[in-house]
């Protein structure tokens, strides 16, 4: 199987169907590794990472479109908020997608009420700059074969919980979530690097068409309630 013969992946000429009536033209990106792309690579899909091919593919419809992306491996919340906000806004989106909570959630430590406020303050602030604001519920890294027996219950628990309350937060704001935790894929352990972390290139090829589903879906229903 390859990204063209993949039926979780885009259709030829999906995307375009999808974008077309698109109007973003400046779109950053914020957040830790997922968002700054960490693909290991599998043979017959793109090295392309998913934010990079997000931005591809809304370039390819317009081509004028500007695109930042702010994302550094490692980071928690409280250091996406306090690194990149600020130039996030300086850039003048109206397209911001904000990916946080995996480095919170992987140590028994998670904070899940700190996390929360901190995503609340990314996305609020920037809605409040005039971006529509993508959230995200990430792939479950607990199934991946990397990750030591002893750790998945509680990371899956952690996961769960990050997904679950990301999930509320974009519906309480009217953000366009991602939501890939209950993908059918999600428990695949084959979707993910050998770092046990991150997923792969076939994980980004399946982020990037639910994204743009997504984002078609919300194109064709531009009238939302206003965040509450």
């Amino acid at each position: 199987m390859n990204e063209a013969t993949d039926p979780y992946c885009l259709r030829p000429g999906e995307s375009h169907e999808l974008l077309a009536d698109h109007l973003w033209r400046r779109f950053v990106v914020l957040g830790d590794s997922v968002a700054e792309g960490l693909c290991e690579p599998v043979d017959g899909y793109s090295d392309l990472q998913w934010a990079d091919r997000i931005a591809s593919e809304l370039c390819a419809v317009r081509p004028d479109l500007e695109y930042l992306n702010l994302g550094v491996s490692g980071l928690r919340t409280r250091e996406i908020l306090s690194t990149q906000l600020e130039p996030a806004l300086v850039f003048g989106p109206d397209l911001a997608l904000v990916v946080g909570g995996g480095n919170d959630a992987f140590p028994a430590t998670y904070d899940a009420d700190r996390v929360d406020r901190e995503l609340t303050l990314m996305i609020t602030t920037l809605q409040d700059s005039g971006a529509d604001v993508m959230t995200l519920g990430m792939f479950d890294i607990s199934y991946s074969p990397a990750v030591a027996d002893w750790l998945r219950p509680g990371l899956r628990q952690r996961m769960r919980t990050l997904s679950n309350r990301t999930a509320a937060l974009a519906d309480k704001l009217n953000t366009i979530h991602i939501p890939l935790t209950d993908h059918p894929l999600s428990t695949d352990p084959t979707l993910y690097s050998t770092d046990g972390r991150h997923g792969n290139a076939r994980s980004d090829a399946i982020a990037t068409a639910e994204t743009l589903r997504v984002l078609g879906r919300r194109l064709k229903a531009p009238h939302q309630k206003s965040p509450s």
